[in-house]
């Protein structure tokens, strides 16, 4: 990273005078995340050339954009985007981005960004670490926290205490939201301008994983009383919840594995937290 030189802070009449801003220079990497501020459009950088700079954001989504003067914003500082020296920037060499686990652009060498106000609870810490395992990059560049509410019976209170507003944005990620179950009545008693809840129709997280990514045909029907979780590693003779969680959790590699309704809830609470 470079900076244009300027004048310092004192005229030579010894009078201070206010400075201009020095404006760095950045060079357009592969995989860095930059934001329009004219549109607000923010992506990883797929090429760039002399005159402009392809941007694509966390949906696939692509732009192009002029490589103008103090033009961009990265890390939330103004920069003057100018192509990379070394060879091979972009797709002109044929290698595609790196994807992260979720199908997003990977942002190489992207330190963690400062966490925001805003949050994004699950019911478990099952469903944290499934989480963190396919969206864990994208949340680290976003600067969201997921964290487990370990069950759904006092969301009303927790969300009271949380105090959400406008800096301040909840998103809740519920299992078995489906019509007249307690899970929805609870996610109708929260939702708010700045409190989203989104869920998916299963009764456990784990159901939301593929069988074949597991090795089984189907999930196994569980009586209704029975815990879940236990009842499934009954009849799959996999030991002890903990046991199954190993297996469900590690077989888990990208979003690929899992079931689109799950997928859909979760992108659709980090686009709420992120505005």
């Amino acid at each position: 990273m470079t900076t244009h030189d300027y004048r310092g802070v004192f005229d030579t009449d010894g009078v201070r005078r206010p400075t201009k801003r020095a404006i760095p220079e950045v060079a357009a990497e592969v995989g860095l995340v930059v934001e329009d501020p004219a549109s607000g459009f923010c992506g990883a950088v797929t090429t760039a050339n002399i005159r402009d700079v392809t941007l694509e954001d966390r949906h696939g989504r692509q732009r192009v954009f002029p490589l103008v003067p103090a033009g961009f914003m990265v890390d939330g500082a103004l920069v003057t985007l100018v192509p990379a020296a070394r060879v091979g920037v972009g797709r002109g060499d044929g290698r595609a981005p790196v994807r992260s686990a979720s199908g997003s652009v990977k942002v190489q060498g992207h330190t963690a960004r400062t966490a925001r106000a805003a949050r994004i609870w699950v019911e478990g810490i099952h469903d944290a670490e499934l989480v963190e395992r396919v969206w864990g990059h994208d949340l680290r560049v976003e600067g969201i926290v997921v964290e487990p509410l370990h069950g759904m019976d006092d969301l009303a209170a927790a969300v009271a205490e949380f105090g959400p507003g406008p800096q301040r944005r909840l998103g809740v990620l519920v299992d078995h939201l489906v019509a007249g179950s307690k899970e929805t009545r609870a996610a109708q008693s929260v939702i708010g301008p700045h409190v989203l809840v989104t869920g998916h129709p299963y009764v456990d997280v784990w159901e939301a994983v593929k069988p074949s990514v597991v090795g089984i045909r189907a999930w196994p029907r569980i009586p209704r009383g029975t815990d879940w979780k236990s009842g499934v590693c009954d009849a799959l003779r996999w030991g002890e919840p903990a046991d199954g969680a190993r297996r469900v959790l590690g077989a888990v590699r990208s979003f690929r594995d899992l079931e689109t309704p799950l997928i859909g809830a979760v992108e659709q609470l980090i686009d709420f937290v992120t505005v």
